[in-house]
């Protein structure tokens, strides 16, 4: 009999997010697998089913992490292949900086096997809400920290910039679980090539548990440097200039409206019997 695999997210924040969907693929799993935020998020999941497996044990300080990820989605599969219904639960959104449900879900298909993802809510959409931004206003642009610093990305300063995971900016080894002032230093220099080194960035945390605060820091770009950052920290950088029109865009748009005036207003046929 053929087994399945679900990857599913339980948000960010503890009992609060989890949609039905992705709690009722956890009540009914033969097995579940979790890598969840903290000891206290594993133990509520392990109230939902009856075998839950922590896949935090194959970190190990030191330890590339992408052998880690590898291992962990083999894990996944083993039973998956033994025809059992698997769920893969993740806090947040399983598909959000969470390569682990990506890749096993890759492997599953290629294997034939019935894969999908159902959406959880992400520190993204928490972060959108808890500081008030509309990415539809100005724009807004993602990207992991480190990924920002190693490639030639072109950004607009007029839209927001929001770079994940800085706790790890500039580690190429995959080994570090934190990088220091020296790197950090790097990606301020990066920055204020498009930023004055006064321009305000907030340092952003969202709630892991009901009582949690989010944090919500605003510093000056140069203060990054020796800032209180976590793994989880993200940094939000809001835009420092304002949007400029396309004025040869908007001119050929306005004569399109023209046009489809004169359309509307042309001469009326008049029928003659």
């Amino acid at each position: 009999m053929s087994g399945s695999l679900v990857c599913v997210g339980t948000g960010m924040t503890l009992g609060a997010h989890i949609s039905p969907i992705c709690r009722s693929h956890i009540e009914q799993a033969d097995v579940v697998f979790s890598l969840m935020s903290s000891g206290l998020v594993e133990r509520w999941v392990e109230e939902m089913a009856t075998d839950v497996r922590s896949l935090q044990p194959y970190y190990q300080e030191g330890k590339n992490r992408n052998i880690t990820y590898n291992q962990m989605v083999e894990a996944i599969l083993v039973e998956t292949r033994l025809g059992k219904k698997v769920v893969a639960a993740f806090y947040g959104h399983p598909g959000v900086f969470a390569c682990v449900a990506h890749r096993a879900i890759k492997k599953a298909h290629q294997e034939e096997l019935p894969a999908h993802m159902e959406p959880g809510i992400s520190a993204e959409d928490c972060l959108f809400a808890d500081l008030c931004i509309d990415p539809g206003q100005t724009g807004c642009q993602h990207f992991e920290a480190s990924q920002f610093m190693f490639f030639k990305r072109n950004i607009d300063p007029a839209a927001h910039l929001i770079l994940w995971q800085v706790g790890l900016a500039g580690d190429k080894s995959l080994t570090k679980y934190a990088t220091g002032r020296a790197y950090r230093q790097v990606l301020v220099e990066l920055l204020s090539k498009i930023y004055p080194l006064d321009h305000p960035v907030i340092l952003y945390q969202a709630k892991v548990l009901p009582i949690d605060t989010m944090r919500a820091d605003t510093i000056k770009l140069r203060d990054f440097i020796d800032a209180e950052i976590f793994m989880h920290t993200t940094m939000v950088i809001p835009p420092c200039e304002k949007m400029q029109p396309n004025q040869q865009v908007l001119d050929r748009l306005a004569e399109i409206d023209r046009q489809q005036d004169r359309i509307k207003k042309g001469p009326k046929l008049t029928v003659v019997c």
